[in-house]
């Protein structure tokens, strides 16, 4: 089933796709385990960073190999692709989705650059995701108000035909210096008026309770890629801490075990 598909199904049934990002081959097995074990299907997303850091064809083989080895209904998605040329390079290259994060620029722009890939995605039948509002990134100010706007919402998705919205409710990405406090009210009248199906970015951290709400509400995908990182690293600094062990497969493993375990308890929050 096409990603574009399963999210609407997901909206329908009011629950939501995970979205977890992969780095290098330890956290595909991760995801990829926890999906396996829990029997429930996964996005696997990519940045550029992290395109650049692997090599485009290498990640889109390391991903489809994992699916086809798992046998896990899974995706492979661009996260926060910055330009028209990078969404098409992955369209290229086989990606099921791809998102433009033209959100930073005006509007109008917004609109322009996200129409040009959901041109270009057509040609493939993949799925297009863009953002509209203000959703701090790493290094960014958290305390901005740039909530996405109903209004704006239609002109955007009539204006493009875009699948996916990522939409500004009050998260973050990167870790919270307090408890975030998502608006439901606005959540709420969003997903009255789109036609896209709604999209949480800045999923780690936010309480469990939250995310079920916002589920409830709209959303039909939720990303999660800190919280992935984080733990990742902690346990692989937590055993170089106690051995002198240099033997990777013995270093990585417990890792791996921990992204696993996140991501187990991540997809039974959202199904």
């Amino acid at each position: 089933m096409k990603l574009q598909d399963k999210l609407q199904e997901m909206r329908e049934q009011k629950k939501a796709l995970l979205a977890t990002n992969f780095y290098n081959f330890e956290t595909l097995k991760g995801l990829m385990e926890a999906a396996s074990e829990s029997r429930l299907p996964i996005i696997l997303q990519l940045t550029r960073s992290s395109i650049d850091y692997m090599g485009l064809a290498n990640a889109v083989a390391l991903a489809r190999s994992a699916i086809e080895y798992y046998k896990v209904e899974s995706w492979i998605h661009l996260d926060h692709g910055d330009t028209v040329d990078l969404a098409y390079q992955c369209l290229k290259a086989g990606f099921d989705s791809v998102m433009i994060d033209a959100s930073e620029l005006p509007f109008e722009e917004n609109v322009e650059m996200t129409r040009k890939v959901v041109t270009l995605a057509q040609q493939y039948g993949a799925n297009v995701e863009a953002e509209l509002g203000y959703v701090a990134k790493l290094g960014q100010q958290t305390d901005k108000i740039g909530y996405t706007e109903p209004e704006d919402v239609i002109k955007l998705v009539d204006a493009t035909g875009v699948n996916a919205l990522a939409i500004a409710i009050g998260t973050a990405h990167g870790f919270y210096k307090q408890e975030p406090k998502l608006d439901f009210e606005r959540l709420r009248k969003i997903n009255q008026v789109s036609k896209a199906c709604l999209v949480l970015h800045g999923g780690s951290g936010v309480p469990d309770d939250q995310i079920r709400a916002a589920i409830r509400l709209g959303i039909c995908k939720v990303n999660v890629a800190t919280e992935i990182k984080n733990i990742f690293m902690q346990q692989v600094k937590k055993l170089m801490s106690q051995t002198d062990e240099i033997d990777l497969r013995k270093v990585f493993p417990p890792a791996t075990e921990a992204v696993k375990n996140l991501v187990i308890s991540k997809l039974k929050l959202v199904s």
